[in-house]
């Protein structure tokens, strides 16, 4: 026991020595509560749940769960193969509305209820340090059931627990192995680290020396991730992980702010606080998502724009939690295990009376560029596109570089399968997280480029390595666009490729692909992945039906082609299944050293029969 914490004091030393003391100024802090929400700060949550109908919508779910929870027994330590982090995620969601739910209504059977769980919690033999985002979430469950229950706690309990926080979770981060996320520039280094500095500050005075050195060193590292939103706020890892790595950042800066009034300059990092209206203008007016590489299907509440909103005293940017909160009942959003902070950051605005964005369209540059575009953000039979460059090489990403989604009349016609259940794959011994040209995660249906809306040339897989940057794009309104250079990601199948997608007069989609074969010829495939029915109606034409709506998908060139649908039917025993979906497109071949533009219309019921304009070449659009 004396080696093992002579080896911990050596390695908080050295942590010390080697990071700036952006705490040097710093010489106590306040009693508890401390995290996110001081003393008395309940009263002006509870004015905002009297005055806003939607925040009270919230808060009444919450408590309501909240009492659902005083029946649950404790959990137990269970993984999942490799994972402990469901339990971590439960322990989260239920340490943070049980002690929401005690700091609003005053009632101790809350405050009961959570310390139960932080006992049981306590005794396992390990948060699973092996995985450390179980830990990092673990962390920060306890911290804050703890900080916020202090009052409550008796001092056995309050010792059983904060000695748990140090040494499963604090402890845990000082060894070798277990750390590697401190260098890592993905979620895991915003998650891993806010959940240490939330145990560093819940337990500050039993150990100040080591908690400014776990604040310091979170200061010193999450700055690595937060360089992925650099330039414009585009997040590289795609929706579903927006909504975890920048949750957990914001919950980092909103603990900085709180008690010791700086997030020391992490809030004004280049492309943090644009990233607000990256994620607001992901969701297409079908309510799903742009969900590009490792995302769900569905989207939902983020309780971090209300943090941005407020921050930047915009609070259009709370058009779509709005929605959320209008467009269904309050238990969609429970399993949401940080909502409790959509009402802590709230503040003075009212989320029932947003008015919309002004702006039809954002772009946003970085390792996984983006265009998303629509024609209104009020009228729900709006048309939507979201856009993407990039590359596989992106942490989570897919071979989609290239590809699109699309809405009109309310529905989601052009799709994406989004990720596969990591546990699916890792329990068929599927090597998921190589990402190398040719490794088995290339081989899982849903991740190539076969089976994204883009381009297949030769039956090849994109290139890993190549990028997809922006060549240009604009908001004009009558012509709103995005394009990009894939060049790379053919690089020996073709000599140069580019797409360029557009809303055209406020009525149609463009999507433009202009490609050159090398030395050899090039068959290139256009795909497009449909929830829709398909009916091929003509030498060019696809007649699309979902929902009682209808599109068409015409191409225009090449001027001879056949038309094709593929199915989406699982290859592998790993592979997912994909009920109700189809590919529909079709192939050309480029002769070789020849230039080929491929042009393809989607065109709502409403437009159709009326008059399209030409199509420029891709380096005359916007000019």
């Amino acid at each position: 026991m004396f080696l093992r914490l002579l080896i911990f004091l050596c390695l908080a030393s050295l942590f010390a020595h080697a990071q700036t003391d952006h705490l040097a100024n710093i010489t106590s802090v306040r009693q508890h509560p401390r995290l996110l929400l001081e003393a008395g700060g309940e009263k002006a949550i509870a004015r905002n749940v009297a005055n806003d109908p939607l925040a009270k919508k919230l808060h009444e779910g919450i408590l309501a769960e909240s009492d659902r929870m005083l029946a649950l027994a404790p959990q137990e330590r269970i993984k999942i193969g490799r994972r402990l982090l469901s339990v971590s995620r439960e322990a989260l969601r239920r340490l943070f509305f049980l002690s929401y739910a005690y700091r609003m209504s005053g009632q101790t059977r809350y405050a009961k209820r959570a310390e139960a769980e932080m006992l049981a919690i306590s005794a396992f033999s390990d948060w699973n340090p092996s995985h450390f985002l179980d830990v990092g979430e673990m962390t920060m469950a306890l911290a804050i059931g703890y900080d916020w229950t202090f009052d409550q706690l008796p001092e056995a309990s309050r010792n059983t627990i904060r000695t748990a926080i140090r040494q499963k979770g604090i402890d845990a981060s000082l060894v070798t192995g277990q750390n590697n996320w401190l260098k890592a520039t993905n979620n895991w280094n915003q998650v891993c680290n806010a959940g240490m500095v939330y145990g560093a500050i819940a337990t500050y005075e039993d150990d100040p020396a080591m908690a400014r050195t776990i604040i310091n060193r979170a200061l010193n590292t999450v700055t690595l991730s937060m360089g992925d939103y650099v330039p414009d706020g585009a997040y590289p890892e795609g929706y579903s992980y927006w909504g975890y790595g920048t949750s957990f950042n914001v919950m980092l800066i909103s603990a900085l702010e709180n008690l010791f009034g700086s997030s020391f300059g992490l809030a004004n990092k280049q492309g943090f606080l644009p990233t607000a209206a990256y994620l607001e203008n992901m969701t297409g007016p079908s309510g799903l998502p742009f969900n590009y590489s490792d995302a769900g299907n569905n989207g939902g509440l983020q309780p971090a724009m209300f943090w941005f909103a407020q921050r930047q005293k915009d609070p259009s940017l709370l058009w779509m939690e709005r929605y959320w909160l209008q467009s269904g009942t309050v238990e969609a959003h429970l399993k949401d295990r940080i909502l409790p902070a959509a009402l802590l950051w709230l503040g003075d605005q009212t989320v029932s009376n947003v008015s919309p964005p002004t702006e039809l369209m954002w772009w946003g540059a970085g390792k996984n560029p983006v265009a998303l575009m629509r024609t209104s953000w009020t009228d729900p039979n709006a048309i939507y596109v979201g856009v993407k460059g990039g590359s596989p090489s992106v942490s989570h990403a897919h071979m989609d570089a290239g590809t699109f989604v699309m809405d009109a009349d309310g529905v989601r016609w052009a799709m994406d399968f989004g990720m596969q259940n990591y546990e699916s794959l890792e329990s068929k011994k599927v090597d998921l997280w190589n990402s190398r040209q040719n490794s088995q995660r290339w081989r899982v249906f849903r991740y190539n480029n076969k089976v994204h809306n883009t381009l297949t040339v030769n039956d090849s897989l994109q290139r890993v390595g190549g990028k997809a940057p922006f060549l240009r794009m604009s908001n004009f309104p009558n012509f709103m666009f995005g394009a990009f250079d894939l060049s790379e990601l053919y690089a020996g199948q073709l000599a140069r490729a580019a797409r360029g997608i557009a809303i055209v007069d406020k009525a149609s989609v463009l999507v433009r692909d202009e490609v050159e074969a090398s030395a050899q010829p090039a068959t290139v495939r256009w795909t497009m992945l449909t929830p829709a029915s398909v009916k091929i109606v003509g030498p060019n034409k696809v007649e699309l039906t979902k929902d009682g709506k209808t599109l068409i998908m015409q191409v225009d060139e090449p001027a001879q082609l056949t038309l094709k649908t593929w199915p989406t039917d699982p290859v592998y025993d790993y592979d997912a299944a994909n009920p109700g979906t189809t590919l529909v497109g079709f192939e050309t071949v480029v002769p070789a050293q020849t230039k080929t533009a491929l042009t393809v219309r989607l065109i709502p019921a409403k437009a159709v029969g009326t008059k399209m304009p030409s199509v420029k070449a891709l380096d005359q659009w916007g000019r």
